[in-house]
């Protein structure tokens, strides 16, 4: 009666946290509320869907652009770093893959004992007796993953590589697209230090001929003062614009892994440009963006454990067993199995009371899955936005350089008309040096609006995560740990 009474006790303080567990929420693996997906970009260029190039790098037409990329992708210091994470948590795979396996474990023992006594007869100490023990035993333990709790625990570690496997990735395509940037900002600092230089140049030798025509007479001091004025701008405007450029060079020696080098110079041109962005970019290519990719696989990390959680508040079985020897003759510890004691048992285990805290863990890990559909949706609206607003960018972009092209053709009329006015003694110097700035304005607005354009570029190519062709890849190439 009294083992009866004891057994129903046992069961009542099994199931009754059992039942709590099922009260609480299962986890969402996806948002309650779906995200509208655009089928197409509302700021994407016109036309018909056409082939979209591919390879993203590869469309600026820049073998040193290459070269520097694959330099960035050895040598970057963050990058290694990020590689070193996703070593660490591919071999959590493992660890979580293993805890729904038996455990096997051996050991063996020795120990070795001496006495003696006094003789009766003669009070003399007898001889040594020595005494040799050795044991050997195996053990066995296996918990019954009954509830799918271990399995829970090992699909939240594969998605925790994939996340980390994501922001690998993501790594490299921003190492990438800094890459890029760096050497487009050192191209076109090389280039205005170019026009400072010429400029300088300009100003000083019209500073020159405006003091030959004040001693003629045919030009007053506030003109020479003027020139002066517009020689030391110059010269402030090209130290300036040196400083820009050395800054520029070591932006990208640091993301080489070669700082303080101080060799690189860049190129006399910047890559290539594709006039426009293909037509009809479908919005499926975002879920290849690996922040996205991230995303998705640290929330459904998140349901699983807030799922094992929940099955942690339920009974665990556990089956052991195991086997053990000893002899004084250590050859017949290893070599007669006859001699082996061994048992086998199962238990039952359940957590009576711990003053709320496995109800409390379940409950918080099912907080942390919703937190994590929140920051999956968050992440989705910002890779709407950032690729819209590089798209609209573009466009804009595309038609400011019409209208500097524009400027820079009646800067060039207008210069052209003042040196011959300034000659024929009919345009004063004052309306030279202003027909020369103009010049001078819209040629560094050229070059800074086409930078503008390729970082632009770039942007959205980091937004688009990769080029404007290749697919988002499937489940199966990624999902396996060890591939």
């Amino acid at each position: 009666m009294i083992l009866r009474a004891f057994s129903l006790l046992f069961l009542y303080t099994a199931i009754l946290p059992g039942c709590t567990a099922l009260k609480i929420g299962k986890p969402s693996r996806v948002a309650e509320e779906p995200i509208n997906l655009p089928t197409r970009w509302a700021q994407s260029s016109l036309g018909t869907e056409g082939k979209i190039a591919t390879g993203w790098l590869e469309t600026f037409r820049d073998k040193e652009l290459d070269k520097l990329v694959d330099e960035a992708m050895q040598h970057n210091n963050d990058l290694r770093a990020t590689a070193a994470r996703l070593r660490s948590a591919r071999e959590g795979t493992i660890t979580g893959r293993s805890n729904r396996l038996p455990e096997v474990s051996a050991s063996g023992s020795g120990s070795r004992s001496g006495s003696r006594f006094r003789r009766e007869d003669d009070g003399d100490l007898s001889d040594w007796e020595q005494n040799s023990i050795h044991g050997l035993s195996l053990n066995a333990s296996w918990e019954i993953d009954l509830w799918g709790r271990l399995r829970n625990l090992e699909e939240a570690s594969i998605n925790d590589y994939l996340s980390t496997q994501a922001d690998f990735r993501g790594a490299r395509l921003s190492l990438a697209a800094n890459t890029a940037r760096a050497w487009s900002n050192l191209i076109t600092a090389r280039k205005l230090v170019e026009s400072a230089e010429l400029t300088q140049e300009t100003f000083e030798r019209n500073f020159r001929i405006t003091e030959r025509n004040l001693m003629a007479g045919d030009a007053t001091a506030l003109n020479v003062i003027f020139g002066r004025n517009e020689v030391a701008s110059s010269e402030r405007t090209l130290r300036d614009r040196r400083l820009s450029k050395d800054e520029a060079a070591r932006s990208l020696e640091v993301l080489l892994g070669r700082y303080p080098n101080a060799s690189i110079e860049g190129s006399p041109e910047l890559p290539y440009l594709p006039d426009k962005v293909p037509a009809g970019l479908p919005s499926e290519l975002l879920m290849r963006r690996p922040d996205l990719v991230s995303a998705a696989a640290r929330l459904r990390s998140s349901a699983a454990r807030a799922d094992a959680s929940r099955k942690a508040l339920l009974p665990s079985i556990r089956l052991n067993g195991g086997g053990s020897t000893s002899s004084d003759d250590l050859l017949k510890v290893i070599a007669d199995p006859r001699s082996i004691a061994w048992n086998v048992a199962a238990s039952l285990a359940q957590t009576v009371y711990r003053g709320g805290a496995p109800t409390a863990q379940a409950r918080q890990a099912l907080a942390q899955n919703e937190a994590s559909i929140e920051s999956f949706a968050s992440t989705s609206l910002r890779a709407f936005r950032e690729v819209e607003s590089a798209l609209a960018r573009d466009r804009n972009l595309a038609e400011q350089e019409k209208t500097t092209k524009l400027e820079m053709e009646t800067a060039n009329k207008a210069q052209n008309l003042a040196d011959r006015g300034f000659q024929e003694q009919l345009v004063s110097p004052l309306e030279l040096l202003e027909a020369r700035r103009r010049v001078i304005s819209a040629r560094n607005s050229m070059i800074s609006l086409a930078n503008q354009r390729l970082q632009n570029r770039i942007d959205l190519h980091l937004a688009l995560g990769g080029d404007f062709s290749t697919p988002t890849p499937s489940n199966d190439e990624t999902r396996n740990p060890r591939s």
